[in-house]
């Protein structure tokens, strides 16, 4: 939605604008993302506009200041929600500057802020393994569900990257590779689901490994139970099918892991991210390097992922406090 269309064609709605394409193109953020961002700079927007400044050359750093205060003031917004959108001020500003638009950076000096600190949560691996045996059995919906749930373990991957899935997206090694197999010229391991090619934020794409006992259940879903799920609806190169033969949901799936939890009788809480979490911590444990699992999670920066060491220094540092004999006081 343009200025125009939202009925104001202030010059600070003409930049907004402005800022907003930049961002989707050049940085090729989500739609999510995007809309994240408008949101937070019409709000901002309309707070200078009420001040009597409607030109982006005409704001001042009090201006900042006081929206920074507005912020801070309203009980019902969270520390993170107010980081949010003076991240987004801050990041507008710094883009004037650069598009020569202003002078200077009037929001430079305004600090977001501080967040507590929060670590991921994940679950043990026991409690993962009960989690993924809630939904075997023989049903074809159980059959699709387990597939589901191993895969997202298996891959750390978002829940909207896994429901977002092609048939084509799950490889096999030796189509991928060409490796060969040997004397027979047989492809080593041919099981498709070797690697997914994984789509994630702003389009970048990824492939990541898909274990053993993920492969083995994807398997029996394509042979057993997605040509049938597919013959109930229209054709749709969607890797995992609802009950009407359509790409399944995000929310969908929500629904089947809250019910697998609910099985398994888990006394925490678990969500579509409980997997993602585990991934990543149960693999720092086990001794795989951050910069790998960086690269699995598809996170841009690796201190986005080096908050998950902090899950198994705690763990390290709590079994070292209860087996040391000279760690207690």
């Amino acid at each position: 939605m343009t200025a125009t269309d939202r009925g104001t064609a202030s010059p600070l709605a003409a930049v907004i604008d402005r800022y907003l394409r930049h961002v989707t193109v050049e940085r090729g953020l989500s739609a999510n993302t995007v809309a994240a961002y408008r949101r937070d700079l019409d709000r901002y927007r309309l707070f200078l506009e009420e001040r009597g400044t409607t030109d982006p050359a005409g704001v001042r750093s009090t201006d900042v200041s006081a929206f920074s205060g507005a912020l801070r003031g309203e009980g019902a917004l969270t520390a993170s929600s107010t980081a949010r959108m003076l991240s987004s001020v801050r990041s507008l500003h710094r883009f004037l500057l650069e598009e020569g638009l202003v002078g200077e950076d009037v929001a430079r000096e305004v600090k977001p802020p501080k967040l507590a600190s929060r670590l991921p949560k994940a679950i043990t691996i026991e409690q993962m393994e009960r989690l993924l045996a809630a939904t075997e059995g023989d049903d074809p919906l159980a059959i699709r569900d387990h597939a589901l749930l191993e895969l997202l373990y298996a891959t750390g991957a978002r829940i909207s990257e896994v429901v977002g899935l092609n048939v084509d997206d799950v490889m096999s090694l030796g189509e991928d590779s060409g490796a060969d197999g040997g004397a027979d010229g047989d492809a080593v391991d041919t099981l498709p689901g070797d690697m997914i090619r994984v789509t994630g934020k702003g389009d970048k794409q990824r492939l990541v490994p898909v274990g053993r006992f993920a492969r083995t259940a994807l398997d029996a879903y394509l042979v057993r139970v997605r040509p049938a799920l597919s013959g109930r609806g229209r054709p749709t190169p969607a890797l995992f099918l609802g009950r009407r033969g359509a790409r399944m949901s995000r929310q969908n799936a929500w629904l089947i892991i809250r019910a697998a939890a609910e099985r398994a009788g888990l006394e925490v809480e678990i969500s579509p991210h409980t997997f993602r979490h585990s991934f990543a911590t149960h693999l720092l444990a086990g001794g795989a390097d951050v910069r790998v699992v960086q690269e699995l999670l598809g996170h841009s920066s690796v201190a986005t992922t080096q908050i998950y060491t902090l899950v198994t220094a705690d763990t390290l540092r709590d079994m070292y406090t209860t087996s040391h004999p000279r760690a207690r006081g």
